[in-house]
């Protein structure tokens, strides 16, 4: 009888476990691979549904409207991370967007906008991260501002087999701090090999055009390419070519090469071009 009794007992155990395991497995996991925001906690109660994380990504918060009503974004660019998560039935969209609110400033973190109950934006340093409440669930987005690192460079062959066969080449090693021309450091790799060119090939000259995504409005696009022209151009003549042989000129906005839509067909139309004249 005492064996029936501790046989009983052990298969109800099991039994327990069991069914506490089931339970446990039928609750809605994290997905897989994601984590929680160093930054700032996640909603009590909350499941991530799907997350991004990327070394270099491009992404604009909202912030607000101008006085005639066209939207302010800011346009951040560096390391990115992303949350889709759910909250719970019940749970409002001014509940999250107050908690968070509430939550960031705790953190020391400068609200940069508050657009009640929806978008919420703000920064500490170069990192900025924007919450955008749909009260069941939302989304977290952080972008840590940074220069992008340049892991291709041209080299003058290829620049000279490229402008022989079509004329002309893209040049993606030429980088400016965002709506600014001042060339940075990082440049000089691929410079130098656009100077390697020019002084392998004596007679060669060259039209330098400055190319931008459609982020933006037109006109300030089309001057800031003309800027950013003129700076490679500057480079190159204050490093020995002759200024008969280049020209600069800024299309803006005007002959992208890939879908603005997308961060890799922006990325793709940001570029210096290389004409043969």
């Amino acid at each position: 009888m005492k064996l029936f009794v501790r046989l009983f007992i052990c298969v109800a155990i099991l039994f327990c476990a069991a069914a506490i395991h089931a339970q446990d497995s039928d609750k809605p996991q994290d997905a897989e691979g994601c984590k929680d925001s160093p930054l700032v906690t996640r909603f009590p109660g909350g499941i991530i549904n799907s997350c991004e994380n990327k070394e270099f990504k491009q992404a604009d918060f909202p912030l607000g409207n101008d006085k005639d009503g066209n939207a302010i974004t800011k346009h951040l660019e560096g390391e990115y991370h992303s949350w889709d998560i759910a909250t719970h039935e019940g749970v409002s969209e001014i509940q999250v967007f107050r908690n968070f609110q509430n939550a960031l400033k705790a953190a020391g973190i400068t609200i940069d906008y508050a657009g009640s109950p929806n978008d919420l934006v703000g920064h500490k340093g170069n990192t900025w991260i924007h919450i955008e409440s749909k009260g069941t669930f939302y989304y977290q987005t952080v972008v840590t501002v940074k220069e992008m690192k340049q892991e291709v460079t041209a080299d003058a062959s290829s620049l000279n087999d490229e402008i022989n066969k079509s004329g002309h080449v893209a040049v993606y090693g030429i980088h400016f701090d965002t709506g600014k021309s001042a060339i940075l450091p990082e440049s000089e790799d691929s410079l130098k090999q656009i100077l390697a060119l020019l002084n392998q090939n004596a007679t060669l000259k060259l039209r330098v055009e400055g190319h931008t995504d459609n982020q933006g409005a037109a006109a300030p696009n089309q001057a800031l390419s003309e800027k950013r022209a003129q700076s490679v151009v500057t480079w190159l003549t204050s490093n020995g070519i002759d200024a008969t042989r280049l020209t600069a000129k800024g299309l803006g906005q005007t002959k992208p090469l890939a879908d603005n839509s997308t961060d890799d067909g922006r990325a793709k139309n940001r570029r210096v071009e290389l004409v043969k004249q």
